[in-house]
């Protein structure tokens, strides 16, 4: 199926690595440009940008702290002066980072700003030219976080179910002008960053058999790709007429019961 994104401009938020790193790769194969903006050094991250560079994709790489507005407003500038159009963003970047009912209200607002605040800053930069772009389309990376709840965890959380409200928010400021809005949430996906998560515990092997075992469809973890293949068709013209919608990519996790075990 032709998702008609060739040439379609799409900044991605934390884009390096992970979910944002198989949707960067997803938009080059459908021919697409991505403007990855990220907070990793760029030396960090050389195997994409030279393996981008072998598939001659254009496209850019931005170092960018999204919690600093200043920071985002000059990246968007930049993306502009090259590519002199956006068509997409995809609010991906954020981070569990355990702020959890014990953190101080200044950790719980330094959670807000890494997770919620800075998709709000972004997608305020980016709308005036998603209008001027129309049809367009914001993709919302959530968390089934915002749904199940997880323990220990309340910026996060709040910042995703604030994610999921804004969706909607957007979805309806934007109708108008053409731009969808939508939102992906995944449950557990296999990340590096979820790996290094599963080597802390005491015995990781284990510890991923139970995960696994809650997971209706195919008792196994969901991979980036199909978090990214979805991102991909509501960034593209076959999703025309769907807007503000939250859409769960996590083999049943969250909507199916999750005291299910497959029979052996």
């Amino acid at each position: 199926m032709n998702l008609e994104l060739k040439d379609k401009v799409i900044l991605v938020t934390g884009g390096a690595s992970g979910i944002g790193e198989a949707v960067v790769r997803t938009l080059v194969i459908e021919g697409a440009i991505p403007v990855i903006l990220d907070l990793k050094p760029e030396e960090n991250c050389k195997a994409l940008l030279s393996e981008l560079a072998v598939e001659h994709a254009d496209g850019a790489y931005l170092r960018v702290d999204l919690t600093d507005s200043q920071q985002v407003a000059e990246a968007v500038k930049l993306a502009l002066l090259r590519f002199e159009t956006i068509d997409g963003v995809v609010n991906n970047a954020g981070v569990n980072d355990g702020a959890g009912l014990s953190a101080s209200p200044d950790q719980f607002r330094q959670s807000l700003e890494r997770n919620l605040t800075q998709c709000f800053t972004m997608t305020h930069l980016a709308a005036p030219y998603l209008r001027q772009n129309a049809p367009s389309a914001i993709v919302n990376i959530g968390s089934k976080v915002a749904w199940t709840g997880q323990g220990g965890t309340s910026g996060y959380a709040a910042s995703k179910g604030g994610l999921a409200a804004l969706t909607r928010e957007w979805a309806l400021d934007l109708a108008a002008d053409g731009v969808r809005v939508n939102m992906v949430v995944p449950a557990e996906v296999w990340t590096p960053m979820y790996d290094d998560w599963l080597s802390s515990q005491a015995d990781p092997a284990e510890r991923r058999r139970e995960i696994e075992s809650r997971i209706p469809l195919g008792a196994r973890m969901t991979e980036p790709q199909e978090i990214a293949d979805t991102v991909a068709f509501l960034l593209s013209a076959r999703s025309a007429h769907t807007t503000g919608q939250i859409i769960h990519v996590d083999g049943g996790y969250v909507h199916l019961d999750r005291a299910f075990r497959r029979e052996s």
